[in-house]
């Protein structure tokens, strides 16, 4: 089975990386979105609009129910890592950090603490800007991530 690219589209700003190393390789993409975004036409990349009101991780179950061991998923969602790692998926930020079994443990902790910190107004602010070299540090990452499980033919996740 190949590899799959799962994009957590609706805040995502390196679709464009995706879909170049998609057609480098090859690889099937699917943008999981709640909203309709509008994509280049390529039989490679598809979008699956995922609509429920009541349930504000609804994409983020479409990516989990549909990404399986040796699949990367590209998001910025700690807690969507977590669940994608007991898939054997591989996810990976935006800003080119892959989450590991070795890792996740630790920024789920980190996540859990920072949102802490904010509810008593002791941090405010978000993220830094992203800068070319986070885009630059995306697109290695995803391309060694790649070659890796096209050599290994899909395996799971790095230790």
């Amino acid at each position: 089975m190949g590899i799959t690219i799962f994009v957590d589209a609706d805040s995502c700003p390196v679709k464009e990386e995706v879909y170049r190393v998609a057609r480098r390789y090859g690889l099937e993409v699917r943008v999981v979105s709640a909203a309709w975004l509008r994509l280049p036409e390529d039989p490679l990349i598809r979008l699956q609009v995922v609509r429920d009101a009541g349930n504000l991780d609804a994409a983020d179950d479409r990516i989990v129910e549909q990404a399986e061991d040796g699949d990367v998923v590209i998001s910025d969602d700690i807690l969507l890592a977590a669940r994608c790692l007991e898939k054997g998926a591989h996810p990976l930020t935006p800003r080119g950090r892959e989450f590991t079994r070795d890792s996740i443990g630790e920024a789920v902790a980190t996540r859990e603490l920072m949102a802490g910190l904010r509810e008593t107004g002791a941090v405010t602010g978000g993220p830094a800007p992203f800068t070319k070299s986070d885009r630059s540090q995306f697109l290695q990452q995803l391309d060694k991530i790649v070659n890796r499980l096209r050599r290994k033919g899909s395996g799971s996740p790095s230790e």
